[in-house]
C-alpha cells in the first residue's frame, strides 16, 4: 500500500549530519520564517507559503474547521523542508487516504495551548495528542525536542492557540521494536540474528516485544556481513548464547532519543557493559571490542515499545 510505503520512507536512514545536527539545533536559531499572529492556526498555516504542504494535508483530512474554532490547541507543524527531509512529498499527501492523514496530524496536535516555557522538562516527558497517542518531549539547554526533532520555531502565537515548528514529521507508533525492524527490509539479518538467539536461554524476540522501552542500536544488513555473518544462513549456525551478548550490547533499557545523545557519553547497555557515545562531526558509537567507531544513519524510529536508530557497523562487547 501506498501509505506503509510513506511510512517505510518517514523512517528511512538519514544522514550522519542530520543526527548530529537534531542533536546540537537550539530553539532560538530559527530555520522557519516566524508567522505573524493573524489569525487561527488553520489561517495561519495556509497563509504561509512555507508550510503549503502542511496546508494542503489539513485541508485533505478535512482537520480545516476544527484548527479554525476556538480550541485551543498546540500544532508542532513541520514546514515544507521538514517535510521533504522526512521522505513525504506534496504527492505522497495526495495518495494518502483522508483518515490516516487525519491520524498522523492530530499526532501533531494537543488539545491545549502549552507555549514554549511550559513545555515539561523531562527527560521525554509522556504527552497525550489528540489522536490518543503519546509525543515523548524534553526541553534543555539544548532546546525543545518532540521525539528526538528539534523545535526550530517555537512559539508562533495564534488566536486559538500556539505553533511550534518542527524539523520533521513526526509518526506515531504502531509497531513493537521486533515488528519495526521486520518491517524493514534493511534489517533482516537483526531480525534472523534476533530469532536465533531466542532459540538459546534467553527469548531475545520475547524481551524486544515486551513493554519496554528499550533502545536499540540496529546493524543494517551490511553491516551485518562486515562482521563476517554474510549470509543468514550463517547466522542460524551461530551460537544463541554469543548472538544474545552481541545482540543486548546494543540494547539499552530506556527511550534514548538522538536528542539525549551527548559527546564522551558511557550508555550503560541490557548486557551489563558500556558503549561511548562520539559526536565529532558525526554521531557515532563506539564498542568495547570495535577497532573503529560505528555511525549512526539513522534516528528515532519510534516503536511502541522504545525507540531504534540505525547503525553501520556490529557493536561487539
Amino acid at each position: 500500500m501506498k501509505f506503509n510505503k510513506n511510512i517505510k520512507r518517514l523512517s528511512s536512514m538519514a544522514s550522519a549530519l542530520m543526527v548530529f545536527s537534531m542533536i546540537t539545533v537550539s530553539c532560538s536559531k530559527d530555520d522557519d520564517k516566524q508567522m505573524e499572529t493573524t489569525g487561527t492556526i488553520s489561517a495561519m498555516v495556509s497563509m504561509n507559503k512555507d508550510y503549503s504542504i502542511l496546508a494542503s494535508a489539513v485541508t485533505k483530512a478535512g482537520l480545516g474547521e476544527t484548527l479554525s474554532s476556538t480550541g485551543p490547541f498546540t500544532v508542532f507543524a513541520p514546514n515544507n523542508a521538514a517535510f521533504e527531509s522526512s521522505g513525504m512529498t506534496s504527492a505522497d499527501i495526495s495518495s494518502m487516504s483522508a483518515e490516516s492523514l487525519k491520524s498522523v496530524l492530530l499526532y501533531h496536535t494537543l488539545s491545549a495551548k502549552v507555549v514554549a516555557s511550559s513545555v515539561p522538562a523531562g527527560p521525554n516527558a509522556e504527552v497525550k495528542t489528540a489522536n490518543g497517542s503519546n509525543v515523548y518531549v524534553t526541553k534543555n539547554s539544548k532546546g525543545i525536542f518532540v521525539n528526538g526533532w528539534a523545535v526550530t520555531s517555537p512559539d508562533m502565537m495564534a488566536t486559538n492557540g500556539v505553533i511550534h515548528g518542527i524539523s520533521h514529521v513526526l509518526m506515531p507508533a504502531t509497531k513493537n521494536i521486533v515488528a519495526l525492524a521486520t518491517a524493514n527490509s534493511d534489517l533482516s539479518f537483526l531480525v534472523a540474528a534476533v530469532l536465533r538467539a531466542s532459540q538459546g536461554t534467553t527469548n531475545v524476540a520475547q524481551l524486544l516485544s515486551g513493554s519496554g522501552p528499550y533502545t536499540v542500536f540496529a546493524p543494517t544488513n551490511q553491516a551485518f556481513i562486515n562482521a563476517g555473518f554474510t549470509t543468514i544462513a550463517s547466522i542460524n549456525q551461530a551460537d544463541p548464547a554469543a548472538l544474545t551478548k552481541i545482540l543486548t550490547y546494543h540494547v539499552l533499557s530506556a527511550r534514548a532519543f538522538s536528542s539525549d545523545l551527548s559527546d564522551g557519553q558511557m550508555l550503560s547497555t541490557l548486557n551489563g557493559e558500556k558503549i561511548t557515545v562520539k559526536l565529532s562531526g558525526k554521531a557515532m558509537l563506539k564498542g568495547k571490542s570495535n577497532t573503529s567507531e560505528s555511525t549512526i544513519t539513522g534516528v528515532n524510529m519510534l516503536a511502541t515499545n522504545g525507540v531504534v536508530h540505525v547503525i553501520d557497523q556490529v557493536l561487539l562487547p
